[in-house]
């Protein structure tokens, strides 16, 4: 008896150590001057979403003319960047082009000091140019959303073949449509999907579907479940993929409708919806491009996997870099093995944990090529 209380004791012992947060002071030593009248700072980073202007993440001035911010977080390593509330205004080097992600190990309490170069917006507009290949159309500029109401641009890339031919395509519905094909649409750079497919043999291409975020709205839309960042409506946000696209895109383009040639994909938060929207409509969605997901957001998806049933057939792509945050590995472990207990295979749980791949559409253009070819060969 008194060992197995000792037993007890050590276990909760060393899961206070593991799982025990740190105090982190993130706090400036010069800012940059600023071109607005808009001074409020933020940090936006794989804590919050990525959200630029989350008021729980925002520096406060002190006497002196910095800024700074306390938070207790989990031990771990966390990528972020500084901005003023969007990504117009994000920090930049000196010659006004983008930085990499900020990368910080935390251990320990301690002190963050930020130097800031620059300001985005202190520069000229940077000229950015249209890259979406010919393929690429925007079905809508204000596509209507009623389940969220709201509306919204929608894309779609047509195989090369298309006008062509009168044969039906698979589909990909993609979420973050700003940053799938066009640089210059894109926040923080693209994920090239237009030239990735361009190079393929037109036999080889499929359709796909691109549906931008909603900006603000992006981190609520892209979250089945409440959270401290607002009320979730990726419940609605499916419904609007579910009831109101795909059946607006099977009517209106020669698609193979079936769940087996219709896939979701998408990163991040897009992530994270995508699996739920493959977990909650199997029976639509018979395959899922799970990049880098921020389950992390909404641990509730765990047990919305559990309570689910799914075909057998059922297909999922999981990949992420081993560099992106210390939860984002077990995280993504932690759902394949809940799926695999479904009777679902590995081949088709295929993941892939990419050596010194960090978040960002760079990592995400590496690893659709492999995603794609492993898609087309179920079909």
């Amino acid at each position: 008896m008194v060992k197995n209380i000792t037993l007890l004791v050590l276990m909760v012992f060393v899961n206070t150590l593991l799982f025990a947060q740190v105090t982190v002071t993130f706090k400036t030593d010069k800012v940059p001057p600023f071109k607005t009248t808009a001074k409020a700072i933020f940090l936006a980073g794989d804590f919050n979403g990525w959200s630029p202007a989350a008021t729980a993440w925002q520096l406060q001035p002190d006497q002196s003319g910095e800024y700074r911010l306390i938070k207790d977080l989990p031990k771990g390593n966390y990528s972020f960047k500084v901005t003023r509330g969007t990504w117009g205004t994000v920090e930049c080097n000196t010659s006004g082009k983008d930085i990499d992600n900020r990368s910080i190990s935390i251990v320990h309490d301690t002190t963050i000091v930020l130097t800031i170069a620059d300001w985005k917006d202190n520069y000229g507009p940077v000229e950015k140019k249209h890259t979406a290949s010919a393929n690429v159309h925007i079905i809508n500029e204000k596509f209507d959303m009623p389940q969220l109401g709201r509306q919204r641009r929608v894309w779609i890339y047509l195989p090369a073949d298309y006008a062509s031919s009168n044969k039906k395509y698979p589909v990909i519905y993609m979420h973050d449509g700003q940053n799938l094909f066009d640089e210059f649409t894109s926040g923080y750079g693209e994920w090239g999907i237009d030239e990735i497919m361009d190079k393929l043999p037109a036999t080889q291409q499929c359709i796909i579907v691109g549906i931008d975020h909603g900006g603000n709205y992006r981190i609520s839309e892209y979250n089945p479940y409440d959270s401290n960042y607002g009320k979730g409506r990726g419940v609605d946000y499916v419904e609007f993929l579910v009831k109101t696209l795909k059946p607006y895109i099977d009517k209106n383009y020669r698609t193979k409708k079936d769940a087996r040639h219709t896939t979701i994909a998408g990163s991040s938060m897009g992530g994270l919806i995508s699996m739920y929207a493959v977990l909650k409509y199997p029976d639509v969605f018979g395959n899922g491009g799970i990049f880098s997901p921020a389950f992390w957001l909404a641990p509730d998806i765990y047990t919305y996997a559990q309570q689910q049933q799914l075909p057998a057939k059922t297909r999922f792509y999981f990949v992420c870099g081993d560099a992106e945050s210390d939860a984002m590995t077990g995280d993504m472990q932690k759902m394949v093995d809940i799926i695999q207990t479904k009777g679902i295979s590995k081949q088709n749980t295929p993941t892939i944990i990419v050596k010194g791949a960090k978040h960002n559409e760079k990592q995400w253009n590496g690893d659709f090529p492999a995603f794609y070819n492993w898609l087309s060969s179920g079909h």
